[in-house]
C-alpha cells in the first residue's frame, strides 16, 4: 500500500528549495530549438505537452522525478484505479476514469462490476439518443425533439457545457449540422431559466435534469420553474415531465419515477466536476452530436488516462505538468495560473478547469484531516486568445505578480473555413499571436522608457495538436483531471470532496427557513431574502 505523507516530509522537496533558479530567457536564447524538441511529451490523441518555456532545467527536473518517486504517484494512481478508498472525507472510491475504460482491477460494489454498470449506462444513453434522433421517441404533442436543455449546476453544467461548445463547430465541418441544439440552465437566478425558455419551443424541447442526489436546491428550483412554464399558457403541454429525463443516482428521489421520460444513472464514485465523461455529459452530447462523437471523447480520455500510468515523469505529461505546477506554487511561490486556449471552441474550458482545480485542491488540511504548512491549489482563471490579449494580459506581462500560463493551440481550425487577408489566414494570425506571446512572456524586452520595458521570466507551457477533434478534446480533459489528481497526491490532499461548498448551503437553508443568527438576518433582510413571516 502506498505511503501517504505531507509534502514537507519529503527530502526531495527541501532539496528543490535550494536549487538555483533558471532564467527562461537565457535557456531559450541559448538552446531554443533543441530545448523545444527535448522538453515535450505526447499526452494522447495527437496532443503534445511542451514545457520548453517553463522555468525548469535538468537539475530541477531530476529532483522533481525524485519527488514523484518519494510520493509514490504511480502506485497511488494504480490504487485509485483498483478501487481503493481515495475520497477519505466521504469514505468513497474515485472512479471517473473507469467511466471511459478499465485500466485496473474489476472494481465491484454490492456484488456488481462497476465497469459493466458504467458501460451499460453508456449503452442506454446511446440507444435513447438514437431513438430521439430517429423520431421513435416524440414530445407529448407528437412533435419531434430538436432542442435539448440541460438543467444542472456546478459539475452538472460546467464540463458538459464546455464540451458541447468545443464540439459544435467540429460537427458542422463538411456541411453537417448538430442533430439537436443545446441550451443550459444552471443559475438559480430566475433570469437564467426565463431567458432560455424564451428561446426554445416547448413542444420540441427535451430537458435533461441532472442531480446525483436528486436534492440540489438550484436544480430542483429550475425544474419547477420549467414545469410551470410548460404547463401554462395557450400552448400548455399535457405532461411537462414527459419532456424530461433525469441523470441521477439509483437511490435519489428522481430515480425510477414514472413522471419522467427516462432516467440514466451515475453513482457516488464519480464526483460532479469529474462527471463530464459519464451520462452527465453523455446524454446532452449524444443527443446533439450522436453517440459516436461522445464515444470518441471517451476514447481520447482513456488514451490520456493510460498515458498517465507511465512511471517516468519525463514521459508522463500529466504527472510532469503537476510537478512543474507544484514547483511554481511551492518553490517559486506563484499564487495563480492562467489557462489560455487559442481556440474559440474552448471558450468555456477555463471555467470548467476553475472548478476542477480549485474545488479539488483548495484545501488547508491533508487527506486525514491534519493541517498542511505549505501552499496548495492555485487560483485558476482564463479566457480564449486573442480576446484575453486585449483584456488581462497587461497584468500578466507587467504586473507585480508572475502568473504561470498554460496555452492550448491547434495548427488547423475546426471548420476549415478561413480567408486570407494581408498575406495570411485567420488561423495563421491566431497562431502567430500564440507563438509571439510565449516568447514575449519568457524573454521580455528592454527599453529606455520604463513604461515599455518588459521584465520577461514569465513561464508558460503549451499543449498543441493538429485540430480539436472529439478524441483530442477527451485527452485534453483527462490530462487536466490527472494533473489535478497528481498534485493532490503530492500535497497529500483529498482532491475528491468539496466541504467548502457545503457551509454556504447550510446558511442558505437557515435564511430560507427563517431561523438564523442576527448578523446573517441583517444581510438577508438587506437583500430581501428573509421570509416575511419570520
Amino acid at each position: 500500500m502506498p505511503k501517504y505523507q505531507n509534502l514537507d516530509r519529503c527530502k526531495a522537496y527541501f532539496e528543490l528549495l535550494n536549487l538555483p533558479k533558471l532564467e527562461i530567457s537565457h535557456a531559450l536564447a541559448e538552446n531554443g530549438p533543441d530545448r523545444l524538441k527535448r522538453y515535450e511529451i505526447p499526452l494522447g490523441a495527437g496532443l503534445t505537452y511542451n514545457y520548453a518555456a517553463k522555468a525548469v532545467g535538468d537539475s530541477v527536473l531530476a529532483k522533481l522525478e525524485e519527488l514523484a518517486a518519494e510520493q509514490e504517484l504511480i502506485p497511488k494512481y494504480q490504487a485509485l484505479l483498483n478501487g481503493e478508498i481515495m475520497n477519505t472525507g466521504e469514505n468513497r472510491m474515485v472512479l471517473h476514469q473507469l467511466a471511459r475504460g478499465r485500466l485496473g482491477n474489476d472494481v465491484r460494489s454490492e456484488g456488481r462490476s462497476l465497469s459493466e454498470f458504467y458501460q451499460k449506462q453508456n449503452e442506454r444513453v446511446s440507444h435513447f439518443a438514437h431513438a430521439v434522433q430517429s423520431r421513435e421517441i416524440l414530445g407529448s404533442t407528437g412533435k419531434a425533439f430538436d432542442t435539448v436543455v440541460q438543467i444542472g449546476i456546478g459539475g452538472s453544467d460546467l464540463g458538459p457545457r464546455a464540451l458541447y461548445l468545443a464540439l459544435e463547430n467540429y460537427v458542422r465541418a463538411g456541411g453537417n449540422s448538430p442533430k439537436m441544439k443545446a441550451e443550459f440552465i444552471s443559475n438559480v437566478d430566475p433570469d437564467d431559466a426565463a431567458a432560455v425558455m424564451n428561446r426554445v419551443d416547448p413542444e420540441t424541447t427535451l430537458f435533461v435534469l441532472v442531480s446525483k442526489s436528486g436534492t440540489t436546491q438550484e436544480t430542483l428550483t429550475n425544474e419547477e420553474f420549467v414545469v410551470k412554464k410548460l404547463a401554462s399558457g395557450p400552448r400548455a403541454l399535457p405532461a411537462p415531465r414527459k419532456h424530461m429525463v433525469a441523470v441521477t443516482s439509483e437511490t435519489s428521489p428522481l430515480a425510477n419515477s414514472d413522471a419522467y421520460l427516462d432516467a440514466f444513472f451515475i453513482d457516488d464514485y464519480i464526483g460532479g466536476r469529474y462527471s463530464a465523461t459519464s451520462p452527465v455529459g453523455g446524454v446532452v452530447l449524444s443527443l446533439c452530436f450522436g453517440s459516436p462523437v461522445f464515444e470518441a471523447v471517451l476514447a481520447g480520455a482513456h488514451e490520456a488516462d493510460r498515458a498517465a500510468l507511465e512511471p517516468a515523469p519525463s514521459a508522463n505529461a500529466a504527472m510532469l505538468d503537476a510537478l512543474i505546477g507544484l514547483y511554481e506554487r511551492n518553490v517559486l511561490k506563484l499564487p495563480a495560473t492562467a489557462v489560455l486556449p487559442y481556440s474559440q471552441a474552448l471558450s468555456r474550458f477555463p471555467a470548467h478547469l476553475q472548478q476542477l482545480d480549485m474545488e479539488s485542491n483548495g484545501k488547508t488540511v491533508n487527506r486525514d484531516g491534519g493541517p498542511v504548512a505549505y501552499e496548495t491549489g492555485p487560483l485558476v482563471f482564463g479566457e480564449p486568445g486573442t480576446n484575453g490579449q486585449h483584456s488581462f494580459y497587461q497584468l500578466l506581462h507587467q504586473g507585480t505578480d508572475i502568473v504561470p500560463l498554460q496555452f492550448v493551440g491547434f495548427r488547423e481550425s475546426q471548420l476549415h473555413d478561413d480567408i486570407e487577408f494581408q498575406g495570411s489566414t485567420g488561423q495563421q494570425k491566431l497562431n502567430a499571436n500564440l507563438a509571439a506571446q510565449i516568447v514575449a512572456f519568457a524573454c521580455g524586452k528592454e527599453d529606455q522608457n520604463p513604461n515599455k520595458c518588459f521584465a520577461g521570466g514569465r513561464p508558460s507551457s503549451l499543449i498543441y495538436g493538429d485540430r480539436l477533434t472529439p478524441q483530442a478534446l477527451g485527452a485534453l480533459l483527462a490530462h487536466f483531471e490527472n494533473k489535478v489528481m497528481f498534485q493532490g497526491f503530492l500535497w497529500n490532499l483529498n482532491s475528491f470532496d468539496q466541504e467548502g461548498v457545503q457551509l454556504g448551503k447550510v446558511l442558505t437553508k437557515q435564511v430560507l427557513g427563517g431561523e438564523m443568527p442576527e448578523h446573517l438576518r441583517a444581510f438577508a433582510e438587506l437583500l430581501g431574502a428573509a421570509p416575511e413571516n419570520t
